[in-house]
């Protein structure tokens, strides 16, 4: 969810946004609805857009907007507490009451919907539900046929139960709590949902966000479904997620405009030893799902552990937050 940077002044074009209303809608998650000071009409958002924020600590984090797209008049946010992180949400969560003002970008979407008539397939896993909250209410708002399906550990973790169970979709939602049931096979549901929605699976499009576990179990229940049709997002989950069973090992990179090698250890990742050495490459999630980091590869062959890759950009790109070499040198384009 959040690009790790040093304490700075908000960028040029920002809007200092109120804080107006907060409440806990879930263990550890509180949402906080901001709106204009002066009560002028807040830039317009498309479903699964996010903001970033700079935090009371004065880091930036970015946050799905949750509420329903065509509202003007507030965003919603809800911010999971990272105990364990830098201080961030700690900061958002603590310390920010009603009255409060913060600096918050303009809405981007790296995670829109489609512009189809498709029916949607949308699944969330704990703090996932931020973007798919508000890509329910527009599908419903489009009339377009969907289903949600949102895993969490119990009904004290579920966020935004009470819309989930009341809205005027309600019937399309399905809820899964891990700790009072075996765990749900993914594959399982999905392949029941294209008789119930009365469409074959190249009809749909599938929108997953949540923890790196869960999204395994997406990819590797639609890895038969066309190409396009599945898309991901992880915002907030990849500090909690468990990783993937991987035996890594060192390998150098060469920065071939600048003609510098770089040494990536084994236990860290190319962005985290390009950080190292002093040389700074964007990235948002670094869980490999929203393509900040992405680089051209221009030698060397990669092991690609992302979300956003298709296999004919094997060769000639890279998420750096994830993905590792299966040869000894890759060489980068930066």
């Amino acid at each position: 969810m959040s690009n790790q940077v040093s304490p700075e002044l908000p960028p040029t074009g920002w809007q200092t946004l109120e804080l107006s209303k907060r409440e806990i809608t879930a263990e550890s998650v509180t949402v906080l609805e901001w709106v204009s000071p002066n009560g002028s009409p807040l830039p317009a958002f498309s479903a699964g857009a996010h903001v970033v924020v700079l935090t009371p600590a004065g880091w930036t984090r970015r946050y799905s907007l949750c509420n329903p797209p065509g509202e003007t008049h507030r965003y919603v946010m809800a911010i999971q507490r990272e105990a364990q992180g830098l201080g961030g949400s700690i900061s958002m969560v603590d310390s920010l009451q009603p009255g409060d003002t913060l600096s918050v970008s303009v809405p981007e979407n790296h995670f829109a919907l489609d512009d189809s008539q498709a029916a949607c397939v949308l699944i969330a896993g704990g703090i996932g539900i931020t973007p798919i909250l508000s890509m329910a209410h527009a599908l419903h708002a489009q009339g377009r046929a969907f289903r949600l399906l949102y895993c969490t550990r119990d009904a004290q973790h579920t966020a935004f139960k009470d819309v989930l169970t009341q809205a005027a979709w309600a019937h399309c939602v399905t809820l899964h709590h891990s700790a009072n049931a075996q765990r749900l096979d993914v594959a399982v549901w999905l392949r029941a949902l294209p008789e119930q929605l009365g469409m074959q699976n190249t009809e749909l499009q599938v929108y997953a966000c949540g923890p790196r576990s869960l999204m395994q179990s997406v990819r590797e229940a639609t890895r038969h479904w066309p190409a396009g049709t599945v898309h991901f997002e992880d915002f907030g989950s990849h500090t909690t997620a468990q990783p993937l069973p991987h035996t890594d090992r060192a390998f150098q990179v060469v920065l071939a405009r600048q003609q510098i090698q770089v040494q990536v250890p084994a236990d860290q990742s190319i962005l985290q030893a390009l950080r190292a050495q002093g040389h700074m490459v964007p990235s948002s999630c670094e869980s490999g799902t929203c393509g900040v980091c992405r680089v051209g590869l221009l030698d060397g062959q990669a092991e690609h552990r992302d979300f956003v890759l298709d296999e004919e950009e094997f060769d000639t790109q890279i998420m750096i937050c994830v993905s590792r070499a299966t040869t000894n040198e890759l060489v980068l384009d930066l």
